[in-house]
C-alpha cells in the first residue's frame, strides 16, 4: 500500500513516541522530564538495571546508550513487538484517529490472498495436532514420550503428525472448502512434474509448525519416522507466507522471554528449541533446517543485541561456528554481536540438559565466548608457529579476516585484542618500567622505553589512543565536568568521542544525559588526580565559559584528526595485503614505523606539549582544589 504523502508525519505528530513505548517500559521519572518531552527507562531490547533508553518526544525518536537500539515509533513496533510495517502504521493511525488511506486493487488482491494461504496453513495445524491422537500415529507418540514430550509441551508446541497416506491432508482441506490451486500454493500439496492429482508434502512424518513474530502459522518442518526416508527433517517450500531464510522457529515467545530478561539462545534444530524452552530458557530460536543467512542475523538482533550461538559439539556443529564468523564479520559492530557456546562432544541441548540438567546448560551460557575467541581458534589451533614466515601468515590472515568489519571501533577493539593474544602466543611478556617522581620524562624515561621489548609492527598493529591522545580526551572531559554549562553547545562533536576507558566512557554518558553513576565518578577523580593533563594546553585557569569552549572546540578538532590518522593507515594496510607490490608494503611498513617514532612517549613535550608543566600543574590543582568541579545541583 502506498502512503499518501504527510501521513506518517501526521501519525507522529499526533502521537508522541512515549506513548507507545510507555506501554512496554516504566519510566524513571527522577531522570525524565515530562515537560520536556524527555523520557528515560530501562531498555527493553536488552536487561539492564539502570536507565540508559533515552525517548524523545519533540524529535520522536528513540535511542538507547547500552545497546545501540533506535528508532521511531514505527520501528519500536517492528522490533520490538515484530509487526510488519503496514501493520504498525494501522495501529498507529487508530490511535492517531486517522483513516487508512484506500488501498489500490492490486494491494488488496495481495493482502486477501495472503489471508487466505494463512486461512490454509492454520487449518492445516489443526488437522495435523488430531492426527496424532490417531492410531496411525502410535509410533510417533511412541518417539515424541521417549524424548520427554508430554502431553503439555505437545500443546504448548502445537506437535502434529501427518499420516502415510498420499492425499490425506488435501483431501481434508479440499472437503473444508479450500481450492486446490491454494492448497499447493500454500505448500501443503504438490503435483507430480509429469501432472496428476495433487499429493500431500508431509507423509509418515512428526509435524512442527512454524509461526512468524506475529504468531501466524506460515509453514511447517517435519521429522521423518521412516530411518530410510531420504530426508530425515523436511520444510515446506517457499510460498508467499514462508521464506526459511528469513525466519526462526520460536521467533515470537523468544522475543517475548528476551524481552524479560532471557537471553536469545540459537539452537540448531526444533527438538533442541522445545528442550531449552522446557528447561527455563524461553529465549530460544533455530534456524529453519539450513545454515544461518544474513537476514536471520539480522532478526537476531532485533531481538537482542549479543544472541548466544549454542551448537552441538560435533564436526558439523564447529563447520556451523566458522561459516558463521565469516558471515557476521562483515555486519558486526555496537549493538550487533555474538557469542558461542560449544557444547561437549556428541551432545546436542537436549542430550545434555537430560544428562545433567539445566544447571549444566545456564553455567555453559553463561561461560559463552566472544566471536573473536572463535576467530582466533580457527586460525591457530593445531598449528606451530616456529618461523617468521609462519608468523607472517597468521598476521595476514587476521587482518584479512578484521580489515572486514565495518565499524571503525569495534574493528580497531579487535585488532588490540589480536595483538595481545599474539603477543601472548609467540612467548613475549612485555616488561614495564614503573613511574615514581620525575620519572618518564627526559633520558631516564628513554632509557627505561628502550629496555622494553617491543611487539612486531604488524598489518593488525592496534587503532589504540596514543599518549597525546590520551591527555588530549582526558583534558576535553575534563573541562566539561568543570564547565558543565558548555556541554549541550558542543553536544553533538561529544557524541562521536569513543572513550576506550570504561570509567571515563561513563563518565561522557553522565555529561550528555545529566548523570551520576558511580562509574562516571571514578573516571571523573582519575582524571583529577592525572598530573600529566598539567602537560596539555587545555587545562588552563579560564574566567568565562567561552575560553574554555573554545579550548574545547580546538582539542575536539585534534581528535578527529588523530583518530582519521590512526584508523585509516591501518585499515588500509590491512585491505591492500595482498595485492600491493612489495615495494608499497615496505613503503607502508617505514611510514608506521616512523609514525611510532614520532609518537613515542618521550616526544610529547613537542609541539603543543612544551608548556611549563609544573605551572601547568599548579594552576590545574587551583582550579580544583576550588571544587569548580563539582556539578550544579540539580533543579
Amino acid at each position: 500500500m502506498s502512503l499518501p504523502p504527510g501521513f506518517l508525519d501526521e501519525i507522529r505528530n499526533r502521537v508522541p513516541i512515549s506513548r507507545v513505548i510507555g506501554k512496554k517500559v516504566t519510566w524513571d521519572l527522577r531522570k525524565s522530564n515530562q515537560a520536556r518531552g524527555d523520557w528515560w527507562a530501562p531498555c527493553p531490547f536488552h536487561q539492564e538495571k539502570s536507565a540508559s533508553f533515552h525517548c524523545d518526544d519533540q524529535k520522536g525518536f528513540y535511542y538507547c546508550f547500552g545497546c545501540q537500539a533506535k528508532g521511531d515509533a514505527i520501528g519500536f513496533l517492528r522490533d520490538h513487538d515484530g509487526m510488519e510495517f503496514m501493520d504498525a502504521v494501522k495501529m498507529l493511525a487508530a490511535e492517531a484517529g486517522l483513516t487508512m488511506p484506500e488501498p489500490d486493487p492490486r494491494m488488496r488482491e495481495r493482502t486477501d490472498r495472503r489471508s487466505q494461504l494463512l486461512e490454509v496453513t492454520e487449518t492445516a495445524s489443526r488437522w495435523f495436532r488430531l492426527q496424532l491422537q490417531t492410531g496411525a500415529a502410535a509410533e510417533a507418540r511412541a518417539y515424541l514420550d521417549r524424548r520427554g514430550l508430554d502431553a503439555a509441551a505437545l500443546e504448548r508446541f502445537e506437535i502434529g503428525f501427518a499420516p502415510d497416506q498420499r492425499t490425506a491432508l488435501t483431501t481434508a482441506l479440499r472437503d473444508k472448502g479450500f481450492a486446490e490451486e491454494q492448497i499447493i500454493e500454500a505448500g501443503m500439496s504438490a503435483r507430480p512434474d509429469g501432472g496428476g492429482a495433487a499429493y500431500d508434502r508431509f507423509r509418515g512424518r512428526i509435524v512442527f509448525p512454524i509461526r512468524d513474530g506475529q504468531g501466524r502459522c506460515i509453514g511447517f518442518g517435519g521429522r521423518a519416522m521412516d530411518p530410510n526416508a531420504r530426508a530425515k527433517y523436511l520444510n515446506s517450500p517457499e510460498t508467499p507466507l514462508f521464506d526459511k531464510g528469513r525466519n526462526l522457529y520460536n521467533l515470537g515467545p523468544a522475543r517475548s522471554a528476551v524481552s524479560k530478561g532471557a537471553p536469545l539462545v540459537v539452537a540448531e534444530g526444533y527438538m533442541d528449541v522445545i528442550a531449552l524452552v522446557r528447561a527455563g530458557f524461553g529465549g530460544a530460536v533455530a534456524p529453519l533446517g539450513t545454515a544461518i543467512t544474513e537476514e536471520q542475523l539480522r532478526l537476531m538482533w532485533r531481538v537482542s543485541p549479543e544472541p548466544v550461538i549454542a551448537l552441538d559439539g560435533d564436526a558439523a556443529g564447529q563447520r556451523a561456528a566458522q561459516r558463521l564468523i565469516d558471515l557476521a564479520l562483515p555486519l558486526t559492530g555496537p549493538g550487533q554481536a555474538l557469542r558461542f557456546v560449544i557444547l561437549p562432544a556428541g551432545q546436542d541441548p537436549d542430550d545434555l540438559i537430560k544428562a545433567a540438567g539445566p544447571g549444566a546448560m545456564g553455567a555453559l551460557l553463561d561461560k559463552a565466548r566472544p566471536m573473536l575467541d572463535l576467530l582466533w581458534a580457527r586460525e591457530t589451533q593445531g598449528q606451530v608457529f616456529d618461523s617468521p614466515e609462519r608468523k607472517a601468515a597468521l598476521d595476514r590472515r587476521l587482518g584479512e579476516a578484521i580489515a572486514r568489519i565495518p565499524d571503525e571501533r569495534t574493528r580497531a577493539l579487535y585488532a588490540e585484542d589480536i595483538r595481545r593474544k599474539q603477543w601472548d602466543l609467540f612467548g613475549g611478556a612485555r616488561r614495564t618500567t614503573p613511574r615514581s617522581g620525575a620519572a618518564g620524562r627526559g633520558p631516564a624515561r628513554r632509557q627505561g622505553a628502550s629496555m622494553a621489548p617491543q611487539a612486531p609492527i604488524t598489518a593488525i598493529a592496534p587503532n589504540v589512543p596514543d599518549r597525546g591522545d590520551d591527555l588530549m580526551e582526558g583534558a576535553a572531559l575534563l573541562i566539561c565536568a568543570l564547565r558543565p554549562s558548555v556541554v549541550a553547545r558542543i553536544e553533538a562533536r561529544l557524541e562521536r568521542l569513543l572513550p576506550p576507558d570504561p570509567d571515563r566512557a561513563a563518565l561522557l554518558h553522565d555529561l550528555l544525559t545529566r548523570g551520576d553513576s558511580p562509574a562516571g565518578r571514578r573516571g571523573l577523580e582519575t582524571l583529577r588526580r592525572n598530573a600529566h593533563l598539567g602537560l596539555t594546553p587545555a587545562v588552563i585557569e579560564q574566567k568565562d565559559d567561552e575560553a574554555a569552549l573554545l579550548i574545547l572546540l580546538d582539542l575536539l578538532d585534534k581528535l578527529e584528526v588523530a583518530r582519521a590518522t590512526h584508523h585509516e593507515l591501518p585499515r588500509a594496510e590491512s585491505e591492500i595485503q595482498g595485492e600491493a607490490d612489495e615495494g608499497l608494503t615496505w613503503r607502508l611498513n617505514q611510514i608506521n614505523r616512523a609514525r611510532h617514532r614520532a609518537e613515542r612517549p618521550e616526544m610529547e613535550t613537542s609541539g603543543d606539549m612544551n608548556e611549563d608543566s609544573d605551572a601547568l600543574s599548579a594552576q590545574l590543582s587551583d582550579w580544583l582544589s576550588g571544587q569548580i568541579w563539582r556539578k550544579p545541583p540539580r533543579r
